[in-house]
């Protein structure tokens, strides 16, 4: 769709046009695509590199770790240099990295998943470099993306609707990850074969998703309000780093998504281990795809809904209070797959309602930022959301590594000691009810930002905005008089 020559418009008045179907089913389809590449490597990586390349557990973590703190200040230093952007082209600021950058992607998707005739050091070499050149390339194709909405729509109720189609949209990659990639892989008597020709169906798949939502989306909120060009203050960067720690919900919402996100990652990267070897049944990875994590798509659709009724902090703390209560009762009753599957529906269900709303609310944190210190940056302050979520992604892959490492996992073999069985399923479920319960503390008594006070908010800088605009008009009218 392209880049609006719009640069101004209503807040949340409904003077704003609303969003077509079509372009927000669009933006959604955006991480469906994201999470087929992404989440290759936050499912399967790990048993990737301790099965296939041989690489010891506590190691693998510590790629995992590295290649995370790495991507983190990627996001950063990716944030910075698109805010800075001052030439756009007809792809706009945010779309021209998308476009650019997702093949690259894909590319280091699939070599990461390859098995190069090295020695255990040069695999391992490997695996840490390809792995930070995908993470890098992730930063640069993400980080923009996740800065369209604000750009796409002033209307808190519309970035709330983007916000669960993200998530919907990444929950239906997930399941489809979860349910057909390994399958994939077992069709080949050939291991190393199967992973190749499984990464590179959904590598293609992600491609062309993240290419159908780039050529249905919308940048319209670029420039200056009132379409009026007004200049935009030279800002040190130490100074914007600065007001990103001043601004307080932005960092609760951070810290919570530290938590949630840590959670979910280790949850999903060891229920593959946990099938295997604490059920006994493999197939349950693919029920769990199927019948479980379905259970997200309702809670995507309630959310707007429960949102209206108790606000989006409200509805966070709820979700991750279910999330807490079905973890907790399935790390002493879950014992075989039906019983798995039921719990895991509650706790997908529970994820959704935080999930949904994370997108919407680092929107909100953009403009309570501007609000505050005057200054509207909306790539870095998502680059320093993600850094967060980068930094949960380090620990979620380097503590499941240090952990299995401790209770002597064993790959390949038929039957684990009791001490592995009991790490594995620590990390599966006393590690999430944990994190729930830090990031229900971290809405609570940090974030603190209603949503009446976002829409006082959007009102004062609307009034602040147009005022701008007429100084500005004013100035230029008297410099035409003048000459």
């Amino acid at each position: 769709m392209g880049v609006s020559t719009q640069t101004g418009g209503a807040v949340s008045t409904g003077l704003q046009p609303v969003l077509s179907l079509r372009e927000k089913l669009g933006y959604g389809s955006g991480d469906v695509g994201f999470n087929f590449l992404f989440d290759m490597g936050q499912l399967y990586l790990l048993k990737f590199f301790t099965d296939a390349l041989g690489i010891n557990p506590a190691i693998a973590g510590t790629i995992f770790l590295v290649a995370k703190i790495w991507d983190a200040f990627a996001d950063v230093a990716v944030g910075t240099w698109v805010d800075n952007r001052t030439k756009l082209g007809k792809r706009g600021k945010y779309r021209s990295f998308i476009f650019y950058a997702t093949i690259p992607l894909a590319l280091m998707l699939i070599a990461s998943f390859q098995i190069p005739d090295f020695s255990l050091t040069g695999r391992t070499i490997w695996a840490f470099a390809v792995y930070m050149l995908f993470g890098t390339a992730y930063s640069i194709a993400n980080i923009p993306y996740g800065a369209l909405v604000p750009a796409m729509t002033r209307n808190l109720q519309e970035r709330s609707v983007l916000s669960s189609l993200r998530q919907g949209g990444g929950t239906l990659g997930l399941l489809i990850s979860t349910v057909v990639f390994w399958p994939i892989v077992n069709a080949f008597d050939d291991q190393a074969q199967g992973y190749t020709v499984a990464v590179t169906v959904f590598a293609i798949a992600g491609t062309v998703m993240i290419y159908v939502m780039y050529n249905n989306v919308q940048e319209r909120f670029v420039g200056s309000p009132q379409g009026v060009q007004v200049a935009a203050p030279k800002v040190p960067l130490s100074k914007q780093y600065r007001l990103l720690f001043s601004n307080r919900p932005l960092m609760g919402l951070c810290l919570a998504n530290l938590a949630i996100f840590s959670a979910f990652n280790v949850r999903i990267a060891v229920q593959v281990y946990f099938t295997e070897y604490n059920l006994g049944d493999t197939w349950a990875l693919s029920f769990i795809g199927l019948f479980a994590i379905a259970w997200v798509f309702p809670g995507v659709a309630i959310t707007p809904w429960l949102t209206r009724r108790i606000g989006k902090r409200q509805t966070y703390i709820l979700g991750c209070a279910i999330w807490f209560i079905a973890d907790f009762l399935a790390f002493f009753v879950v014992h075989d797959t039906l019983t798995l599957v039921i719990l895991s529906s509650f706790t997908f269900f529970g994820s959704a309602l935080p999930n949904s709303l994370n997108w919407a609310m680092v929107s909100d944190t953009v403009e309570y930022g501007e609000w505050k210190s005057g200054i509207r940056s909306e790539a870095l302050t998502y680059s320093a959301f993600t850094w967060f979520r980068k930094l949960s992604q380090a620990i979620a892959g380097f503590i499941p590594g240090v952990v299995l490492a401790l209770v002597a996992y064993a790959p390949n073999v038929a039957q684990q000691s009791e001490g592995a069985l009991f790490g594995i399923r620590a990390l599966m479920f006393l590690y999430p009810m944990a994190m729930s319960i830090f990031a229900i503390i971290a809405i609570w008594y940090v974030y603190k930002l209603s949503d009446e006070r976002c829409v006082e908010i959007q009102e004062e800088l609307h009034v602040r905005h147009a005022q701008e605009a007429g100084d500005e008009s004013s100035d230029l009218t008297g410099t035409l008089v003048t000459k």
